[in-house]
């Protein structure tokens, strides 16, 4: 198989397997079967094993299955945006211009007003813009390489309606919009224990 032929099944493949498990298709601990896949998407198993391979580096899957992250693991990942987006939303109060810090406040009215989805994508929007400000390519990066199983935990914050996240968003914006680097990164980093625990107690139930 040529490079690109390759590259294309290898690019439809790991959207499909990743789209199936971000829409709850394939349901946290599902095994994931190379030959299956291969035949439904008629392909080789060589780019079945190739996004399985880059999905597995995301977190969406370990060992062939579909995640199924324990108390633990969702702490981890936690932590790791805690600290990074913590310290960008400090960066951000200084370094913000005034077209992004536009972009972030019509991030929150989207999300107050939209629906599950578009609040869901404002989230996303609200937070990368932040991230993005750091100007750090390497923290960027980081957070950029965990997109996917963010957006798990976004999901259940967003359709299970957590409480003031929204509210959390607009103090967050003020902060940055007042160059209050102390405050915006407290307040990102309370914003970020409060989805921690909030994805700790639905794990729970």
């Amino acid at each position: 198989m040529s490079k690109q032929p390759f590259q294309k099944a290898y690019l439809t493949s790991y959207e499909f397997i990743r789209d199936k498990i971000l829409n709850g298709e394939y349901p946290r601990g599902t095994k994931l079967v190379e030959e299956r896949l291969a035949e439904e998407l008629g392909v080789s198993r060589t780019p079945i094993r190739e996004s399985i391979r880059k999905l597995e580096q995301e977190g969406l899957i370990q060992q062939k299955r579909v995640i199924n992250p324990t108390a633990t693991d969702i702490s981890n990942t936690f932590q790791v945006r805690i600290l990074l987006e913590g310290f960008s939303a400090r960066c951000a109060a200084t370094y913000m211009d005034a077209a992004t810090l536009e972009q972030l406040e019509t991030c929150i009215t989207l999300a107050r007003q939209g629906p599950d989805e578009e609040t869901m994508k404002a989230n996303e929007q609200f937070h990368n813009l932040i991230v993005q400000s750091s100007n750090n390519p390497q923290m960027i990066d980081i957070i950029d390489r965990m997109q996917s199983i963010i957006y798990l935990f976004r999901k259940t914050v967003v359709i299970y309606r957590r409480p003031f996240l929204l509210d959390e968003h607009q103090g967050i914006y003020d902060a940055i919009r007042s160059h209050d680097g102390d405050t915006a990164e407290r307040l990102m980093k309370e914003h970020l224990k409060a989805d921690l625990e909030f994805c700790l107690h639905f794990l729970k139930q």
